[in-house]
């Protein structure tokens, strides 16, 4: 029998990255506070000539506003300018259209860099994210890590830490930034972040914060014992027993209590420290969503779309578009070239607007159902009005996804009569009493509060007393769940608050 070796060509198509990169981009820009929607708004705009702003039409959520009407002309004198602007810029991309030797010209809408841009909007205020990319620009980088710590720096948490997997930064950098690199080279990338200050920044963990603090200490037997309890008696460490941390690691009672007190002064968010050393907040607060409550208990809502601007398709390039198609058999090839250049730019331009658009949509029935299951804390303003709310229950009343109920929830503020809270703040699981009645676990925690605060503080109450103390008021929860809540709110046992 002969053998033969056969070589056959298929072609296969693959749906990779066709989630398609514009309910990527939704996503990405429900996730966005508004400030920094309004960043990102302006590098679309740098980078796309076809996207320009508008004052033509009315905004989708009208604002009252007491700007004087000799603003309105100046704004007008910027929009018509803008848009000569970026009339010059079309005209000089399409000319370079064809040329190999030369790079397109890039629109700064109308200033000269992006230092210039940050002083107008910001003045002399550095923020978290400012300080971290002025020590990147300060480090020895090729292009590509530059790009990828850029990134990685801007999924940090306020407190400096990273709670995103590898993964996804690289996952995230291939479809929102098309640059590919690896999870090995976002780690080298990290570690050189992990060595700017104040130290913890970047640290994936509250146990490897503390870990890069206490490697920045010169040799020491002291830094030899704290690095030694971080790394093998953590859990230890963090429900603070250290009666077992002492006897595990043969220390004298000096010896404890010096290594206490210096493990205390670590800091578990190195980006908070950050902020207060130049003298500003970490980020001055910019509430997402408004919430009136009149005098008769009526709530209104609005979203807060501070200073994003109304968008629309550059009307020059719309009309450039429709000419090169009107006359499509007669084109040179750079001709053809430029209206492939400037399909896509219109292209791009109307799938921002559009992404824009679905966030304000989304973001509006999500905080009005959030605000729906709440009513009564807008109502009244107590804590104790919060009723249980997971992120199912605002998905089951707006028909939304988990991750976009998600999204919306995180990093996003409201204002209300009784203050400006985090959306995260109306969230909490619920406990379910003997009668069948369920409770926020906010308001267990709110009775605990009560409990320790008025305890005897010769003699306070141990986590067995508290929990038979609030049986005693209706809330049926366990010594371990009092030990949880406890925890959870910084409160320590009753042996270190005795005073």
């Amino acid at each position: 029998m002969s053998q033969s070796q056969i070589q056959e060509q298929r072609q296969e198509q693959r749906l990779v990255q066709s989630i398609s990169a514009q309910q990527l981009l939704q996503s990405q820009l429900v996730e966005l506070p508004v400030a920094q929607l309004i960043e990102r708004i302006e590098t679309e705009m740098n980078d796309n000539p076809a996207l320009e702003t508008t004052i033509d039409e009315a905004p989708e959520f009208p604002e009252y506003t007491d700007e004087p009407e000799t603003a309105a002309t100046q704004e007008d004198y910027d929009q018509q300018r803008e848009r000569e602007e970026r009339s010059d810029a079309l005209d000089e991309a399409l000319q370079g259209i064809g040329r190999d030797d030369e790079e397109l010209p890039v629109y700064h809408g109308g200033m000269s860099s992006a230092e210039e841009r940050e002083e107008i909007v910001y003045g002399t205020q550095q923020s978290f994210f400012d300080l971290l990319r002025q020590q990147m620009d300060e480090t020895d980088l090729t292009d590509h890590e530059r790009e990828v710590m850029e990134y990685v720096i801007g999924s940090l948490d306020d407190d400096g830490l990273l709670r995103k997997p590898v993964d996804v930064l690289v996952e995230e950098l291939t479809i929102f930034n098309q640059v590919e690199t690896t999870e090995e080279e976002v780690e080298t990338v990290l570690r050189k972040l992990q060595e700017f200050d104040p130290a913890g920044i970047g640290a994936r963990s509250l146990q490897e914060c503390l870990l890069l603090q206490i490697g920045r200490r010169d040799p020491s037997r002291l830094k030899d014992l704290m690095r030694e309890v971080i790394e093998k008696y953590f859990d230890e460490f963090t429900k603070k027993h250290w009666d077992k941390i002492a006897q595990a690691m043969s220390l004298s009672e000096t010896q404890a209590q010096l290594l206490q007190r210096e493990l205390r002064r670590l800091n578990p968010k190195p980006g908070a420290a950050m902020g207060e050393t130049v003298g500003h907040s970490l980020q001055q607060i910019t509430p997402d969503f408004i919430v009136d409550t009149l005098d008769d208990g009526t709530l209104s809502l609005s979203l807060n779309n501070g200073e994003v601007p109304q968008l629309q398709v550059s009307q020059s390039f719309a009309d450039l578009l429709k000419n090169y198609q009107q006359n499509k058999d007669g084109l040179s090839r750079q001709m053809k070239e430029a209206l492939l250049y400037t399909k896509q730019k219109v292209d791009a331009a109307q799938n921002f607007i559009e992404a824009v658009k679905n966030r304000r949509r989304t973001l509006t029935v999500t905080m009005r159902a959030i605000v729906q299951l709440q009513h009564r804390f807008f109502e009244d303003g107590d804590e104790a009005s919060l009723r249980p709310m997971i992120l199912k229950d605002v998905a089951a009343k707006t028909g939304l996804d988990l991750s976009t109920i998600s999204r919306v929830s995180n990093s996003k503020y409201v204002q209300t009569r009784w203050g400006i809270f985090p959306l995260k703040f109306f969230f909490s699981d619920a406990i379910t009493t003997d009668s069948g009645e369920e409770l926020s676990t906010r308001k267990v925690k709110a009775a605990l509060r009560d409990l320790i605060e008025g305890e005897n503080k010769k003699k306070p109450l141990s986590d067995d007393a508290l929990s038979d103390a609030l049986k005693e008021k209706g809330y049926p929860i366990a010594r371990r769940t009092v030990a949880k809540y406890r925890e959870q709110m910084g409160l320590p046992v009753a042996r270190l608050r005795r005073q």
